[in-house]
């Protein structure tokens, strides 16, 4: 019933629907030809659909007409308006994009910043919804005039937000003069392990990892002799393995916690986002595009095809990874159909910035993305609850050719992180 309920949250969202179609136009992405026509690597990929479809919300909020109808549309909200795409986004934000390493939980990160030009002031009723409070974030003015001490200012903003595990975001020239809004965000993201469970994973060295066109690299992995949370499909197989989070009330008396929190207090204090990550395994080396091209055809795709049952493995093991990827979304979204918030004379932010008296048009220069993800024997706790055992023959599960990955909160059902790996050996792009 709890996978149930939570695989129909999975397929409803709209970070879901973003997350697919985003996924396969980064993977095309990848295989574009350089400009001099070869073919430019193809890289390891990793972004938070979470956090860009947060950020649109934030850029809705203050939109109208043509620029917010295609805003609503892309997210999968075209039904929704625009006071409810907000709450929605704001609320499944706060929730699964925390994290709790006091509790031994994963290390999150999220810094969302909107940055205007220092010559226009937010209008007050969209500054009330957006607030760092609201939605994990703040509207800042900046001074576009001086573009490369625009540029240190926002890094500066990011690299403080996340404990400095992000330490910049934007490159050089990539702020003009003529800029007047620039969306930056950031996503990190790292698990942390239980010591007393930290025996029941193992680094088993290098092994070979056979990439698309062929070849191999020698990748840290490892592996667990625990039974594992796996799905066989036609064509592909799903792994699920759970963040550990410890229970901040575990060992209370449960009299002596009534005398300090009421039902209702403690209620909303056990509510603590707990994560997992799916690896979407195809069989064949070279599986991957057609992968990509199953997921973005059907919304559900995901949900439809999670691990239910735990089962005995036989040869099993992941690489070790520590991904990071940093790109502009803007393309992205003008192929999907966000067009006329990224036009000069288009846009119609009316609803967010005053008029600085220029007259000049208020449009979105750019939606800059980077997230990371880091997973190894340290960060990861096989799902252990008590379920039934599938009575069959062990499963294996080798990750040593390209795969897909999720990062998902499971009471939400917000997909977190999304990306596939290439080569394991590779660590940024």
């Amino acid at each position: 019933m709890e996978v149930a309920a939570a695989a129909t949250r999975l397929a409803s969202s709209g970070p879901t629907v973003l997350s697919h179609r985003l996924m396969k136009h980064f993977a095309a992405a990848n295989m574009y030809p350089a400009a001099d026509g070869a073919c430019r690597t193809a890289g390891n990929l990793v972004f938070s659909p979470l956090s860009i479809y947060s950020s649109l919300s934030v850029m809705a909020a203050g939109a109208r007409g043509r620029t917010l109808s295609e805003l609503l549309h892309v997210v999968g909200a075209a039904r929704c308006c625009q006071g409810g795409l907000d709450e929605d986004a704001r609320g499944t934000a706060r929730h699964a994009l925390s994290g709790y390493p006091q509790l031994g939980g994963p290390r999150v990160f999220n810094s969302c910043g909107l940055w205007h030009d220092a010559t226009r002031t937010p209008k007050l009723a969209y500054a009330y919804r957006n607030t760092a409070a609201a939605w994990g974030g703040v509207a800042r003015s900046v001074d576009f005039t001086k573009p490369e001490e625009a540029r240190q200012q926002i890094n500066s903003w990011v690299a403080e937000w996340t404990d400095n595990l992000v330490d910049s975001i934007l490159d050089p020239a990539v702020l003009g003069e003529d800029t007047r809004l620039m969306l930056a965000n950031a996503v990190y993201f790292e698990g942390r392990l239980e010591r007393s469970f930290a025996s029941k994973w193992r680094n088993i060295g290098r092994r070979s990892f056979l990439r698309l066109d062929g070849s191999t690299v020698d990748a840290e992995f490892i592996c667990s002799d625990e039974e594992q949370f796996i799905a066989t499909h036609y064509g592909f197989k799903v792994l699920k393995m759970m963040y550990t989070l410890r229970d901040p009330f575990h060992g209370v008396p449960a009299k002596a916690m009534a005398a300090l929190l009421s039902e209702r207090n403690m209620s909303s204090l056990r509510q603590y986002p707990r994560h997992s990550i799916y690896i979407v395994l195809p069989d064949a080396y070279d599986g991957l595009w057609s992968l990509h091209d199953k997921m973005a055809s059907s919304p559900s795709f995901l949900h439809e095809h999670l691990p239910e049952c735990r089962v005995v493995v036989g040869e099993f093991r992941v690489p070790k990874l520590k991904i990071s990827f940093s790109t502009s979304v803007k393309r992205a979204l003008q192929d999907l159909g966000i067009q006329t918030l990224f036009s000069t004379g288009a846009a119609d932010l009316a609803d967010m910035l005053d008029l600085d008296g220029s007259h000049e048009p208020l449009f979105l220069s750019d939606i800059l993305h980077k997230a990371v993800l880091e997973v190894d024997e340290e960060g990861l706790l096989p799902m252990v609850p008590p379920t039934k055992l599938q009575p069959a023959v062990s499963v294996d599960f080798v990750a040593d050719h390209p795969f897909a990955f999720f990062v998902v909160e499971e009471e939400s059902g917000a997909i977190v992180l999304a990306g596939h790996v290439l080569d394991p050996t590779q660590k940024s792009y």
